[in-house]
């Protein structure tokens, strides 16, 4: 069953996409901005980590499509803590054209509906290289999420420590931000589960 946003389509992860994939976590000026893999990555690794997800439950992984362009990046649903219903979650929008015109709110929002109101998580972690501006406006400013910590000078990259931030959203902060904001309640609301 595919997740319908109002912009995006979230659907399984094909092995057709792994070379785009791969693509996007070895672009230097995409790298640079992950919280994991920060150095590059050849097809054949790319694959094999494909091939490990088939049976994994507790870590998913979707394809971000939109009608105009079709694959653009990756929405992450992992570390999934059925006793505390937690998760972590993480996207990357790979198409530098599809980037700053929505999809990335878009894929937020529709990745924290699945998780808490199918998946009935409680709360939603991540975190952000603190020179990833535009991460922080979309998860801070945009999706609810709040600031929880810092850890310290924990990324290393272009020869530097950065501190990474770590944020957050409870269920009820997402009920209320749906609330106020109306984000699912629009006439062209496509979303749906």
């Amino acid at each position: 069953m595919d997740i319908l946003g109002k912009k995006v389509r979230l659907r399984a992860l094909e092995r057709k996409d792994m070379e785009e994939l791969r693509s996007y976590h070895n672009d230097p000026e995409i790298g640079p901005l992950l919280g994991g893999w920060s150095h590059p990555i050849s097809s054949d690794q790319q694959n094999m980590w494909f091939d490990k997800l088939a049976f994994d439950d507790l870590n998913l992984r979707f394809a971000i499509d939109t009608e105009e362009d079709g694959f653009i990046g990756i929405s992450t649903i992992t570390n999934i803590d059925l006793k505390n219903r937690s998760a972590y979650h993480g996207i990357i929008i790979g198409k530098k054209n599809m980037q700053g015109h929505g999809y990335g709110r878009d894929t937020v929002m529709t990745t924290m509906k699945y998780a808490f109101e199918e998946l009935q998580l409680h709360r939603l972690d991540g975190d952000i290289v603190e020179h990833n501006i535009p991460s922080h406006k979309l998860y801070v400013g945009k999706c609810g999420w709040k600031e929880e910590g810092i850890k310290r000078e924990h990324a290393f990259r272009n020869n530097r420590y950065y501190d990474r931030i770590m944020v957050g959203i409870l269920k009820s902060e997402y009920l209320e931000l749906c609330k106020e904001g109306g984000y699912w309640n629009t006439e062209s609301n496509k979303a749906s589960v």
